[in-house]
C-alpha cells in the first residue's frame, strides 16, 4: 500500500512538525527531498487514505485551559446535522462529532469537547451551546476530564514486525 519513500515520510512525520517558520522544507531536506514533492506525496496519500491529516494537539493545560469539558447533548435527529456543523464552528469548540444513542443507558447523540481556565468559563460555553440547540435539545450533560492521555496520531511498527511480535 506505501512505498519506501512514503514510510520514510510517515515515520519522520509522526513525531510531529519540527517548530520552525518552514516545517515541511525542514523535513523536506531530512528526507532528501524537495519541499514541494514533499507536500505532492503527502496530498497524495491523503487521497489515497493513508493519512488523514495532519493537525496541531496542542496541550490545553499548557496553554492554561485547566477545565476540559466533553458536552453531550441528546439532538432531535432531523437536526442534529445543521446544528452539529454549527456548534462545531463556535471558536471555542476544538472538536464535535454525531455518535449513536446507546439507549437506554445513553440518550446523547452529539458531543463538543470546550476547555477553560475554570469550570465556570466551561459552564458559560456550554451554556451558549445549549441556547444554539435550543428546543432541539431534549438532554445534556458534561463529562469533566480529571487526567490527561497521550495524544498521539499514526504510528507504524518497524519495519519487519509482525503484530505477534510486538
Amino acid at each position: 500500500m506505501i512505498d519506501a519513500k512514503d514510510r520514510l515520510i510517515i515515520e519522520v512525520l509522526q513525531g510531529g512538525l519540527p517548530l520552525v517558520p518552514s516545517p515541511y522544507a525542514r523535513v523536506a531536506e531530512s528526507l532528501g527531498m524537495d519541499e514541494q514533492a514533499l507536500l505532492c506525496r503527502l496530498a497524495e496519500l491523503k487521497a489515497r487514505g493513508v493519512i488523514r491529516r495532519i493537525a496541531a494537539a496542542p496541550n490545553h493545560y499548557k496553554l492554561g485551559m485547566t477545565s476540559n469539558g466533553m458536552t453531550v447533548w441528546d439532538v432531535d435527529d432531523s437536526q442534529i446535522a445543521d446544528l452539529g456543523a454549527h456548534i462545531g464552528g463556535l471558536p471555542f469548540v476544538t472538536h464535535c462529532y454525531e455518535r449513536p444513542r446507546a439507549l437506554p443507558d445513553w440518550p446523547y447523540n452529539l458531543f463538543a469537547m470546550v476547555h477553560g481556565k475554570d469550570r465556570g468559563e466551561v459552564e458559560e460555553k456550554r451554556a451558549e451551546i445549549a441556547g444554539i440547540l435550543g428546543s432541539a435539545c431534549r438532554a445534556k450533560d458534561i463529562l469533566y476530564s480529571t487526567r490527561i492521555l497521550k495524544k498521539t496520531g499514526l504510528r507504524l511498527k518497524p519495519k519487519g514486525q509482525t503484530p505477534c511480535s510486538a
